[in-house]
């Protein structure tokens, strides 16, 4: 078997999806996406593809190490998210060829479901306690959050006040016995996530995301010192290499993305180096159904996951939702809010071809917006 044809497609709202063919009519599907910059990706895509046409699509683990490491300049999320979403689109070929969902391949489920999360309050949260009330009634049993919105670095005793009064509002909705997961989005420095921790923790919170940014990991050993609340972090990180130091650093939970850090193959490999530090994974995945198919197969065979992030309702999903694109939303119908176990051959889900065809034909040019503060300067989004 041979990949004759590597294809791409921009669809609303926001993604960038990738159709892999083979000359025995086995096609793979994944989704190669950087939020924001998926035109960019696609053109990354174009350049993967020229060593992908002609090969053994079932060589999965070579084509991972060429396009990763072949170019001599490697990582970041551009290529990382590329080789992503062509690495979950061998994975469906080999699934689909061997008969078998990719759980099995990866060895075998571990779990006969998984657990997943709504987005309540969108970018700058308002109006928890209906949307909290609507999960709950849906059967979801977590839901995740931002904190706040444009924020100053240290908060203010009025903006730390306002940020605790929203999730003790989502911890009285939800009860006792349901989850709140909290995300920073990077918009505090450490001295501000330390503060605002501190206040949080008797409303426990089942994680707090991204406390500090990316590029500011050293700090996040002294966050996990300091803070009883338990620390994620991941979707801004590309590889193994990067997991190391925050894994080492203590937090609690690892959120690589399958259409960011590498595909099925490397989030794999990072879910076992979380387990040898004893950290969760809980993979992000605010995006479309062939990144959340992708990432399903990964927790249901990982003993180390925790929950699972998904995009149905949330509030980038204006033009189209997780199922628009889907032949049988059957993958995706959350029972008591968990995702059972299929045994679909490859990603487990089928793409409504002439649907994303469609699409593609008016495409997107989504941006995140760009916040200031209110002196005018830059503000973290």
């Amino acid at each position: 078997m041979k990949i004759t044809r590597v294809e791409t497609f921009l669809v609303p709202p926001r993604w960038l999806f990738c159709r892999v063919e083979t000359d025995e009519g086995v096609i793979g599907w994944g989704e190669p996406v950087v939020e924001g910059r998926a035109e960019v990706v696609r053109a990354a895509v174009d350049v993967l593809a020229e060593h992908l046409v002609g090969q053994d699509p079932l060589r999965i683990e070579d084509h991972w190490q060429v396009m990763s490491k072949g170019g001599f300049y490697r990582g970041g999320p551009i290529l990382s998210s590329a080789v992503a979403g062509l690495d979950q689109a061998l994975w469906d070929i080999a699934g689909k060829t061997y008969g078998a969902p990719v759980h099995a391949l990866l060895g075998g489920p571990v779990r006969d479901r998984v657990r997943v999360y709504a987005w309540v309050g969108g970018d700058e949260p308002a109006q928890l306690g209906e949307q909290i009330a609507a999960q709950v009634e849906a059967g979801f049993t977590a839901v995740k959050m931002n904190a706040a919105g444009a924020t100053s670095p240290i908060p203010t005793p009025a903006e730390t006040a306002a940020i605790v009064a929203r999730v003790a509002a989502a911890r009285e909705a939800l009860g006792p016995d349901r989850d709140v997961a909290v995300d920073f989005h990077g918009r505090f420095t450490a001295a501000g996530a330390r503060r605002v921790l501190a206040e949080l923790a008797p409303l426990h919170p089942l994680f707090v995301e991204e406390p500090v940014l990316p590029e500011h990991g050293r700090q996040l050993a002294g966050l996990v010192e300091s803070s009883p609340v338990p620390l994620a972090t991941g979707e801004r990180l590309y590889g193994r290499a990067e997991f190391l130091p925050v894994l080492a650093a203590g937090i609690a939970v690892a959120q690589p993305d399958l259409s960011h850090a590498g595909g099925i193959s490397e989030v794999h490999r990072i879910a076992s180096l979380a387990e040898a530090y004893g950290a969760q994974l809980a993979p992000h995945c605010p995006l479309g159904p062939i990144a959340l198919a992708a990432s399903l197969q990964v927790a249901f065979a990982t003993p180390n996951f925790l929950i699972q992030e998904q995009s149905r309702g949330i509030h980038y999903n204006k033009d189209a939702d997780l199922l628009s694109y889907l032949i049988d939303p059957a993958p995706f119908r959350f029972v008591d809010g968990h995702a059972l176990r299929g045994d679909a051959p490859g990603l487990g889900i089928t793409i409504d071809e002439a649907a994303v065809r469609a699409a593609d034909r008016t495409g997107h040019a989504w941006r995140n917006p760009v916040w200031r503060h209110p002196d005018g300067s830059f503000a973290e989004w």
